[in-house]
C-alpha cells in the first residue's frame, strides 16, 4: 500500500499490484507538485482549475490521484495490463467520481489519444524502465494535439539512459535521483 500524500485525500491507501507495478514514492510525488506548482506560480497560471492530467503507464495511479487529491479537474490514465488495470479502478473509486477519471486499456505506444477530448495540462510518463521508447510517444502527432503552451511534460527515466528529445521540446528542470532522473518539458 502507499499512500497520498497531499490535498484533500491526504493519508488515503492505494492498493499496489507488487509484481507489475514501480509507484511513484511519496516523496517523488512531493517534489513533482512542487515543481509544478513553482513553475505555475512562476508563469502565473493556475495549474489545478479545470485541469486535466494524462497518467501513462499508470500502474497504482498515485500521480493521478495525487493531482485529483490536490484540485485537479480529470485524469485519463493509460494502463493496458487488465490486472494493474482493475485495482487502479478500485483506488480511483476511493477519491474521484465517476466523471473525474477515465482508464484506457491501450497501448500508448500505438494510441491516436482519441479518447482524450480536452487539451492536458500535466503528463507523467513513466515506463517500466528499458521497455518503450518516449521519444516515439513524444512525436506522436496524436499526442501532440493535445499540448498546448502551458502543458508539462514529467518524464521519469533509470539514471543510466539519458533522454533525447528533438527541438520541439525543451527540458526547463530536472531532478536527479540514486537510480533514475525526473525531466520537466515543455513545448519549445
Amino acid at each position: 500500500m502507499i499512500k497520498i500524500s497531499g490535498g484533500k485525500f491526504k493519508r488515503t491507501n492505494l492498493e499496489v499490484l507488487e509484481r507489475f507495478v514501480r509507484p511513484t514514492s511519496i516523496a517523488k510525488r512531493e517534489t513533482i507538485f512542487s515543481i509544478l506548482e513553482s513553475y505555475a506560480l512562476k508563469k502565473s497560471f493556475n495549474l489545478y482549475s479545470k485541469s486535466v492530467i494524462l497518467d501513462i503507464f499508470a500502474g497504482s495511479g498515485s500521480v493521478g490521484l495525487e493531482a485529483i487529491s490536490r484540485g485537479m479537474f480529470k485524469v485519463y490514465f493509460y494502463e493496458n495490463n487488465k490486472d494493474v488495470s482493475r485495482i487502479l479502478r478500485k483506488n480511483c473509486l476511493k477519491i474521484c467520481s465517476n466523471e473525474q477519471f477515465e482508464i484506457l486499456e491501450e497501448d500508448v505506444m500505438l494510441s491516436q489519444f482519441s479518447s482524450v477530448k480536452e487539451l492536458v495540462s500535466i503528463i507523467f510518463i513513466d515506463p517500466p524502465y528499458n521497455k518503450y521508447d518516449i521519444n516515439k510517444i513524444l512525436m506522436n502527432d496524436f499526442f501532440k494535439n493535445l499540448l498546448n503552451e502551458n502543458t508539462i511534460i514529467v518524464i521519469e527515466k533509470e539514471i543510466e539512459k539519458k533522454l533525447i528529445i528533438n527541438d520541439k521540446y525543451k527540458i526547463f528542470r530536472l531532478k536527479k535521483y540514486k537510480k533514475n532522473i525526473l525531466y520537466f518539458i515543455k513545448l519549445n
